[in-house]
């Protein structure tokens, strides 16, 4: 059985996948990571680019000697995953890029790198982690599962914030797209203030084989908005021949 790999965004962490873990992990396993300085590993030394990260989940994997596994990236994890099918392509079967882009400088997002730096800056870490998980929903801070992200930011020291902002800020992927060799879909929930339409097109249209799947009344965080409709696309797409 082929397990999937998770990898969550800026300010996130493997403890919001919970439902996707229950749905998924009859037909197959799934490892989700806490990246350094997030999550349950916010503990570890932060890394502050997208490549570093990626290097990061390689060597998890093979300490835990997987060496073929399907791919998913969320927001930022989206960025780090298509570095890693950049390094590794033949390891990987399937890959998933969630509500990410191919460039960190992001055209139409709610707020610049330099403006999330700044105020993080000035409204510390915990504000900060309050703040941020609001945007990934439709509803904001009314949506049910909120809280529970806002926990999970909150893990998540100044340090990496800040880290994780500036390996945003540095890279582009833009160049790579076309010769990503995996079988790819393009997840995106349609009121995703983050990444706007082009973002997600420039993916869809410039990777080869590659699937879209668009949620609509969703935003940044469509696992959780619509968590079942979310599921039953990944385990149909992972099913697939």
């Amino acid at each position: 059985m082929i397990p999937l790999v998770m990898v969550h965004g800026f300010m996130g962490g493997s403890a919001q996948w919970d439902a996707q873990k229950e749905a998924i992990e009859p037909t197959c396993d799934v490892i989700a990571l806490d990246l350094p300085g997030f999550g349950n590993n916010a503990h570890l030394p932060v890394i502050n680019t997208i490549g570093g990260f990626a290097d990061w989940v390689i060597g998890e994997l093979h300490n835990c000697g997987i060496t073929r596994f399907h791919l998913l990236g969320h927001s930022m994890g989206g960025m780090i995953v298509q570095e890693i099918a950049q390094r590794i392509p033949d390891q990987i079967d399937k890959l998933i890029l969630y509500s990410t882009g191919p460039v960190g400088v992001l055209p139409g997002r709610f707020e610049t790198i330099a403006e999330s730096k700044s105020r993080a800056q000035t409204d510390g870490a915990q504000a900060t982690a309050r703040r941020i998980p609001a945007g990934w929903f439709l509803h904001g801070q009314a949506a049910p599962a909120y809280e529970a992200c806002a926990a999970i930011a909150e893990q998540a020291g100044l340090d990496a914030i800040l880290a994780g902002l500036s390996a945003m800020e540095n890279w582009t992927g833009k160049a790579h797209l076309a010769a990503l060799k995996p079988k790819t879909l393009v997840i995106w929930g349609d009121g995703d203030r983050t990444y706007n339409w082009q973002q997600i097109e420039c993916l869809w249209q410039t990777i080869p084989n590659t699937n879209l799947c668009v949620f609509p009344n969703c935003a940044h965080a469509v696992h959780l908005e619509n968590p079942e409709g979310f599921n039953s696309e990944l385990i149909k797409y992972l099913a697939e021949g």
